[in-house]
């Protein structure tokens, strides 16, 4: 799968989630749905992967 099929993918599931759930809805509820798709599309993927970031020397806890 080459990096446009990959993006029509996500763009496509993310679209269906927005027309379902609508606006208002907090984060985690677009999450949990965007991840359901995603895998029901046969992708393998992570939430809140932790990231290190740094910033001014100083460590943070940091998930996207």
């Amino acid at each position: 799968m080459n990096e446009n099929e990959l993006a029509k993918i996500v763009f496509e599931c993310g679209l269906k989630v927005h027309k379902v759930l609508g606006a208002g809805l907090l984060e985690s509820s677009y999450e949990e749905c965007l991840f359901y798709e995603l895998t029901n599309c046969g992708l393998k993927i992570e939430k809140q992967k932790a990231l290190p970031l740094i910033y001014e020397e100083v460590k943070f806890r940091y998930r996207i």
